[in-house]
């Protein structure tokens, strides 16, 4: 697949079959990812690949924890407010997957939208990103350009992906099932597949703001 129709075609899947992936392909997207650019080469990123029965293990921890109540405690705390452009889209975005996942109610559409996510939107496989603690916000920046390259080449290899963050609700939990230290923080999720074409959430489709609405030309 050539690059840059790579990415424009590239698209987030939120319905996943069952189907598993291979190891070595799983080998194969990492192998990309590893190429990823990092501030002074620093390469932060940490990744635990979780899938056959530890993903189902996983997934009922974090499910019992959701209905039993226990309040979410993300290290990435969602936005507060978003600028007034920003938060058009936001709403247009929130509509749009909801009106696809065929819901009625704010109730019924919450509660829908947390069981697939905490359900890993039935993909054979996520990836866990953590980096240390003690670093700074250019590593942040360093572990986004791990995660579009990996999920780049996902795509290149036909799996599709979907980047989440309503997974990460519970890291405490997650780090202890994955024996990962408190020293590392939780940054991302990623889910990896392919996709259920017969899902009705999967026929949302995001546009994107044209090259006039970010961009002054100074030449």
């Amino acid at each position: 697949m050539e690059l840059v129709e790579g990415i424009r075609t590239r698209r987030s899947i939120r319905a996943y079959r069952s189907t598993p992936i291979p190891k070595e392909i799983i080998e194969k997207v990492l192998e990309a990812a590893r190429w990823s650019p990092s501030y002074m080469n620093t390469q932060p990123w940490e990744v635990a690949v979780v899938s056959g029965k530890k993903k189902d293990e996983l997934n009922k921890i974090l499910t019992k924890m959701a209905e039993a109540g226990v309040a979410p405690n993300r290290e990435w705390p969602r936005p507060k407010n978003w600028p007034p452009e920003l938060e058009k889209r936001t709403r247009e975005f929130s509509a749009g997957r909801l009106k696809a996942l065929g819901v009625e109610g704010e109730e019924e559409q919450r509660k829908a939208m947390r069981s697939l996510s905490l359900n890993f939107n039935g993909a054979p496989c996520v990836m866990f990103l953590f980096m240390d603690r003690e670093l700074t916000s250019w590593s942040v920046f360093d572990m986004g350009l791990f995660a579009q390259t990996l999920i780049l080449a996902a795509h290149s290899l036909g799996l599709c992906s979907c980047l989440q963050a309503g997974i990460l609700d519970y890291p405490h939990a997650i780090r202890e099932f994955l024996g990962i230290p408190e020293t590392k923080l939780l940054v991302l999720g990623i889910l990896l597949g392919y996709s259920d074409l017969k899902a009705p959430i999967n026929s949302y489709r995001t546009g994107r703001a044209s090259l006039d609405d970010f961009v002054k030309w100074c030449i």
